[in-house]
């Protein structure tokens, strides 16, 4: 993703490994001019734009004001047509039906205590005790919005327990699997926290890598 020209402005979501294996998994998705996507947590809106370049009818959603204005400028700088909308995930496209969901929601722990989402920038990171605020709401509301044969493709770190993910895809009617993964040097966010994972067993002492994954959920025709 580091080729492509983005406006990254401070307090949204830069494309990181997390984006590019997103995206990744996207361009093997076979989308044309009829296909209907949703990109939520979209950012910068890099993973929407990967959509678009394919032809799709893409629709990118964020919360934060910012990331939704950095969304619709990047995909004028790159004279691409993505129907940007703010709101919380779902709400603002509720009734939908989408050929291709993708997300690169929060997913990083946090400390007991210390509020469950984040605020300002850490609104992109931030998600509860378990790192499953936000993934968790995807994996029951989103199926809903997916057309027969629809796919749905997550990005999360294995810190926020990939396991759960797919008992709840699969729980909510998709044939869920590990689509892509790849393992990555932890970043600022990550290093700050790892004494936390270490004493939660979620990385082993002195470790400072996480292995990112791509769920892909497909509902059966």
């Amino acid at each position: 993703m580091s080729a492509v020209l983005l406006l990254r402005p401070p307090g949204v979501y830069p494309p990181q490994g997390d984006t590019a294996l997103l995206a990744a998994c996207v361009r093997r998705e076979p989308l044309d001019g009829s296909s209907r996507v949703l990109d939520l947590c979209t950012g910068t809106g890099a993973v929407a734009l990967v959509a678009a370049r394919a032809g799709a009818r893409v629709t990118a959603v964020d919360l934060s004001a910012r990331a939704v204005a950095t969304a619709w400028f990047n995909s004028r700088l790159h004279h691409r047509r993505v129907r940007v909308r703010r709101g919380d995930l779902l709400a603002p496209v509720a009734g939908g039906s989408y050929d291709l969901i993708t997300a690169n929601p929060p997913y990083v722990p946090v400390r007991a205590g210390s509020g469950a989402a984040g605020r300002g920038a850490a609104l992109a990171w931030d998600a509860g005790p378990d790192g499953r605020l936000v993934l968790d709401r995807i994996c029951r509301e989103a199926p809903g919005l997916l057309a027969p044969g629809g796919v749905l493709l997550v990005v999360q770190s294995a810190v926020a327990d990939v396991r759960a993910t797919l008992v709840l895809l699969r729980a909510a009617g998709l044939r869920a699997e590990v689509a892509a993964h790849r393992r990555q040097e932890f970043g600022p966010v990550m290093t700050a926290r790892a004494a936390l994972f270490e004493q939660r067993g979620l990385i082993r002492p002195g470790e400072r890598a996480e292995e990112l994954v791509v769920v892909r959920g497909v509902l059966e025709r």
